[in-house]
């Protein structure tokens, strides 16, 4: 199994547990690591043997349009569960950096998620 990352995706999302800090979008950066079999891509040198990241860049930084979460944990778990169904990697891991607690560099939830088979 091979790995095709995305590290720190700036994208723009409306998430807190508050009202007001979900009233504006704010600034996270996601991580997205898809576990996938590549060596078809490595021999064909074709796109279509693989996952196009810019694709899955291009929709997450599109996923929030319209949508709001209360939890990273959530918001986590959303972005696995689409980055399954519309890329089918065989694993996929998320994290998403939040940068609300002044004191620190930032908080994180990370999770992974596995296609059924």
């Amino acid at each position: 199994m091979n790995k095709i990352t995305i590290c720190d995706l700036e994208v723009f999302y409306r998430v807190g547990v508050p009202d007001r800090e979900r009233a504006q979008t704010q600034r996270l950066l996601v991580t997205v690591e898809m576990a996938r079999d590549v060596s078809s891509a490595a021999t064909s040198d074709d796109l279509a043997a693989t996952i196009d990241y810019d694709a899955v860049a291009q929709r997450l930084l599109h996923f929030g349009k319209g949508r709001s979460w209360k939890l990273i944990e959530k918001l986590a778990t959303d972005v696995a569960e689409m980055i399954i169904v519309e890329f089918k990697p065989h694993t996929v891991f998320v994290e998403v950096k939040k940068f609300i607690i002044p004191q620190a560099r930032h908080v994180s939830v990370c999770l992974s998620r596995t296609r059924p088979l």
